[in-house]
């Protein structure tokens, strides 16, 4: 680190959905976790001055700038946070990890593979350097889910066969939606497949510690045309008027794919943003030998897990409340029993990135973890172009954690 060890600070481009999320977590890591050393919100980005002004005293930045540049150059700052649209990402990452600075970015971690590539060999070099570098997958961080792994791990549930993962939202399935940044290619790169389906792409190799080999996929874009909006923050937006001009849809709204993993496991994937009813729906169930296990997020603090090695007059799926002191994250949080949310995942990724540049440590997921996350939706793009045509995923060429 460039400063003492007792003081990480921290840099923030992006001030939206993710941007405040990524605050709140930053002002609350240091108050739960005992850390080596103490996050500083020191600087937040973005283009508007007045949007960036008030987003720095609502989310409680010390100061701001509407030059990402700047920011990157100053040497009172030690990490750069990115949460802007992809389209931004690599550019952003590429220029910090460059001047020296400690990068965590949002997921995907790129728009293309190509993107994808440069920053995992840019995070190599700058590692050489003592310079950490990190992929936001939040849904790693809840404490159910590394739980989760962790069953898998210890072989309770025996050798894995079939993975199902959805991630299910409706928040476009009305037509006069307006056409914000994410349902446009050169902003977001994909649709619902990159948006939501990078998440249980990547939570589910997590969880498995096994790899996408090959798909097979179908996506469809089933509203191709939508208002331009007068105002939009990605994930809501308004429209002057009912006559608005209208643009072209040019991301998936829906991708379903069929997988193999490289240690055998068969698996199902269904990521839409026209799940009519399902407001945040994300659920995986793995199938092993011995037992199996299922995450609902909307059930976030639970697991239900069957273990096929009990008399057969004992068996079924158990319920287990993942809010105890020895759960992975929960005993820096309150009494057996009651409960946390959505923001906490956040707050435990902020506390894992500062440990590991406090410690010297690489950070998980790191990007050339995020790249293979990259490779599979890839491969997924290209499947549905080819009429669903079995594709294998592309080697990294640089060795994943998974």
């Amino acid at each position: 680190m460039s400063t003492t060890d007792k003081e990480l600070r921290v840099g923030m481009v992006g001030y939206a959905f993710m941007g405040a999320a990524h605050s709140q977590a930053w002002r609350t890591v240091n108050r739960v976790f005992d850390l080596p050393t103490r996050a500083r919100m020191a600087l937040i980005c973005g283009r508007d001055t007045g949007k960036v002004a008030d987003a720095a005293d609502r989310l409680g930045w010390e100061a701001y700038t509407t030059d990402w540049r700047d920011l990157i150059n100053r040497d009172d700052i030690d990490v750069i946070d990115v949460c802007t649209p992809g389209d931004s990402h690599a550019e952003i990452a590429l220029a910090a990890l460059a001047a020296g600075k400690h990068v965590l970015c949002e997921k995907p971690l790129a728009n293309t593979v190509e993107e994808a590539r440069a920053m995992t060999a840019a995070a190599e070099v700058a590692r050489a350097a003592g310079v950490r570098s990190m992929c936001g997958f939040n849904y790693r961080r809840v404490p159910a889910v590394t739980m989760m792994r962790q069953l898998v791990a210890d072989g309770r549930l025996g050798v894995i066969r079939h993975v199902r993962a959805t991630y299910l939202q409706d928040w476009i399935v009305d037509p006069q939606f307006p056409l914000v940044w994410r349902l446009q290619k050169d902003r977001a790169g994909s649709g619902a497949l990159g948006d939501i389906g990078a998440h249980i792409i990547d939570l589910t190799q997590f969880v498995t510690g096994q790899r996408i080999s090959g798909v097979s996929a179908v996506t469809e874009t089933f509203v191709k045309e939508r208002p331009l909006p007068a105002e939009s923050s990605g994930l809501a937006a308004t429209v002057d008027g009912s006559a608005a001009p209208t643009g072209p849809v040019t991301v998936d709204d829906a991708a379903v794919f069929v997988a193999r993993l490289d240690g055998g496991a068969l698996a199902t994937y269904e990521a839409s943003r026209f799940a009519t009813g399902r407001k945040n729906a994300l659920r995986v169930e793995i199938n092993g030998s011995l037992g199996s296990v299922v995450f609902d997020l909307e059930r976030l603090n639970e697991l239900e897990f069957y273990d096929a090695t009990r008399p057969s007059a004992e068996q079924g799926f158990s319920r287990i409340l993942v809010t105890e002191g020895e759960h992975p994250y929960m005993s820096a949080w309150w009494p057996p029993g009651h409960i946390i949310g959505y923001e906490h995942s956040f707050t435990h990724e902020m506390r894992d990135f500062i440990e590991a540049v406090a410690t010297g440590v690489d950070p998980t997921p790191s990007f050339a973890d995020a790249l293979q996350v990259q490779l599979v939706l890839d491969a997924v793009a290209r499947s549905a172009e080819i009429g669903s045509s079995w594709t294998e995923v592309e080697p990294a060429l640089t060795a994943a954690t998974v």
